[in-house]
C-alpha cells in the first residue's frame, strides 16, 4: 500500500455487480483506461467489486488490460449464463475461474483490492483483502485474502443463490466457510472500499478520490405468450433478485452519499428507459450485451471532464 503520509489522493475504484451486464462496466473502464494511458492498477490504489464487478476488479488489480478482459468477457459469459441448472451454472463459473486466475492468490495483486462475498449461515459480509493494511481488527491473523485463490473468491462472489450453488471456501486458517454472492449485502461496494480507507487507512476524506461505476439500470424483459409455466416462474424469480440488487445498489449509493458528500465521487450507472434495452443480470445474447457496453462508453462520454478533474487535475 502507498504511503499517503504526504497528503497525497488515494484513488479508489468501486464496480457494482449485476452478472452479464458487467459488459457496461467494461465500456466504461475501456474509456477509462485509455484516457489515463495506462492500467488501472497503476492508478488506483483500492479497486473494489462485487459480483461481476469482482471479477473484474481482480482481473484489473493483477494487471490485466481491459480489452482482454472485454474478450474473456465475449468468450464466457454467454455460455455461463445459457447454463439452465444452478449445478451447471457453478461448473461453468467454476470452469472459467480456473481458466483465468489459476492458481493465483491474493498475494499476487498489484493494488489493493476488496472481493465482496456474503456469508451464508452467519448472515455476514466477508471481505478478501490484499493487504493487512485494509484490516479493521484482528490483525494478528489477517492473511491475504484469507489465503483462498483467486478464483474460489471470485466464484464465491458470483454466486447468485438459488440460480448458483452456494460455494464452499476453506481458509488458511482452517474455517470452512459456505458463502454467496456479494450482492446481497452490498451490491454497490462503494461504502466498503471507503470505510477501508477511512477507518483502516486512516485517511483524511478529503484524500480521497472515489469513481463508483455500475452496471447501468435497464427495463425488465417481457414474458412471452407461450412461455411455459415453469420458465414463467423462472422469469418472475430473476426479476425479483435483480430488483433485490438493485434497491440494495440504490440504498447504498444513498447512504454513501449522505455519510461521505464531502468525498470526492463520481457515481456512472446511466437508467435506460428504451423497450430494446430490456435485459436482466443472466443475458446471453451477445449482440445484446455489445449494446450494453456501448452504452457503458457512452456513460463515460458523459462524464469525462468530471473524471479528468478527479483522477488528474487533483494529481
Amino acid at each position: 500500500m502507498p504511503d499517503f503520509s504526504d497528503g497525497r489522493p488515494c484513488r479508489i475504484l468501486s464496480l457494482d455487480g449485476g452478472g452479464a451486464k458487467g459488459f457496461y462496466t467494461l465500456g466504461v473502464l475501456r474509456e477509462l483506461e485509455g484516457m489515463l494511458g495506462k492500467p488501472l492498477c497503476e492508478v488506483f490504489d483500492l479497486i473494489f467489486g462485487t459480483s461481476t464487478g469482482g471479477i473484474i476488479a481482480s482481473l484489473l488489480a493483477l494487471g490485466t488490460k481491459v480489452q482482454d478482459i472485454a474478450t474473456l468477457y465475449e468468450a464466457h459469459v454467454p455460455t455461463v449464463m445459457r447454463c439452465r441448472t444452478p449445478s451447471e451454472k457453478s461448473a461453468a463459473l467454476a470452469a472459467l475461474g480456473t481458466e483465468i486466475f489459476g492458481q493465483r492468490k491474493f498475494d499476487a495483486m498489484k493494488t489493493g483490492v476488496g472481493i465482496v462475498a456474503t456469508k451464508w449461515v452467519i448472515e455476514r459480509p466477508m471481505i478478501f483483502k490484499t493487504s493487512i493494511e485494509q484490516a479493521h481488527g484482528r490483525t494478528g491473523t489477517f492473511s491475504s485474502g484469507f489465503g483462498v485463490l483467486v478464483s474460489d473468491a471470485v466464484q464465491a462472489s458470483c454466486s447468485a443463490y438459488p440460480f448458483f450453488e452456494r460455494k464452499v471456501v476453506t481458509t488458511d486458517k482452517g474455517d470452512v466457510i459456505e458463502l454467496i454472492d456479494g450482492g446481497y449485502c452490498a451490491n454497490n461496494p462503494t461504502l466498503y472500499a471507503i470505510a477501508d480507507a477511512i477507518a483502516a487507512l486512516k485517511l483524511d476524506p478529503s484524500q480521497l478520490r472515489v469513481l463508483s461505476v455500475g452496471v447501468g439500470v435497464y427495463p425488465a424483459p417481457k414474458q412471452s405468450w407461450f412461455s411455459t409455466m415453469r420458465w414463467a416462474s423462472m422469469l418472475k424469480s430473476v426479476q425479483l433478485l435483480q430488483k433485490t440488487l438493485e434497491i440494495n445498489t440504490q440504498s447504498m449509493d444513498q447512504l454513501r452519499h449522505i455519510l461521505y458528500r464531502h468525498v470526492p465521487t463520481v457515481r456512472i450507472s446511466d437508467t435506460f428507459e428504451q423497450p430494446e434495452m430490456a435485459t436482466d443480470l443472466f443475458e446471453h445474447d451477445l449482440d445484446k450485451l455489445n449494446i450494453v457496453r456501448q452504452r457503458g462508453a457512452e456513460s463515460f462520454a458523459k462524464q469525462e471532464d468530471a473524471l479528468k478533474t478527479l483522477l488528474i487535475g487533483q494529481a
